[in-house]
């Protein structure tokens, strides 16, 4: 893999911020797996083995939609240059991605609660996009539960549009959906791990100290985003590539 020097646009570090963020938002997640899983017949709840590939079908439909996002997100970037510039449009992109992913450090450790508000934004979308995720239930199909996924992966969450403003400052289009790919990849663990080490997640999850480590990690890589002269793998990369 290949790490631009800005870093804001390696995949590495979405996959780490949906790795880590995915841990804070386990109650969200969980309850919708819930949702899903009830209203699967009493045969598959019953078989891990039968349960597991409508779990996975449905997060990969949520990392999908993650993907689109993403895509969507690149345009918004190519729209900004066209008016102000490649240059001066991304640096202003990129300070804006430091911002919220700093907000969101703060937030995940518990120091910022008022970041939640920013889930508001999305609100009017998902009222026209739910409706449609309740017509698949109860979820008959693994295409259902990918179908079901999709629509659950527009859930307002702070987190994502955090990753969607890291996405943004990627350099293209394709850039930005692979960045939103590697975050939702990056949440795939601890999501899929609901149901098989819901105790151990769980309890990891309520840890306020752990939830501090986590958000002081997000604040170090909003810093690298704004300062990317800073990050020593960039600087290492760049330094090599020049000799």
């Amino acid at each position: 893999m290949a790490f631009d020097p800005a870093f804001t646009s390696s995949y590495l570090v979405a996959f780490i911020m949906g790795l880590f963020s995915s841990m804070h938002c386990i109650g969200m997640c969980g309850s919708i797996i819930g949702t899903l899983t009830l209203s699967l017949s009493p045969q598959i709840r019953q078989s891990k083995k039968r349960l597991l590939p409508f779990v996975f079908n449905y997060n990969i439909g949520r990392i999908t939609s993650y993907t689109i996002a993403g895509a969507l997100a690149g345009f918004i970037e190519v729209l900004l240059s066209m008016q102000l510039g490649e240059a001066h449009g991304h640096r202003m992109l990129q300070l804006l991605s430091a911002t919220i992913m700093a907000s969101a450090g703060l937030y995940i450790a518990g120091w910022f609660p008022r970041f939640a508000y920013i889930e508001k934004a999305g609100v009017h979308i998902w009222k026209k996009i739910e409706p449609y995720g309740r017509k698949l239930i109860p979820v008959k199909s693994l295409s259902h539960a990918y179908l079901f996924g999709m629509i659950w992966g527009w859930l307002p969450c702070g987190l994502v549009y955090a990753a969607l403003t890291l996405a943004i400052t990627a350099g293209d289009v394709s850039k930005s959906a692979l960045t939103m790919l590697a975050f939702g990849l990056g949440t795939l663990p601890a999501v899929m791990g609901v149901g098989i080490m819901t105790s151990v997640l769980t309890r990891l999850s309520r840890m306020q100290r752990f939830k501090q480590a986590i958000g002081l990690f997000m604040i170090i890589l909003a810093l690298l985003s704004a300062l990317p002269w800073l990050n020593p793998l960039a600087f290492s990369i760049t330094h090599t590539a020049l000799h």
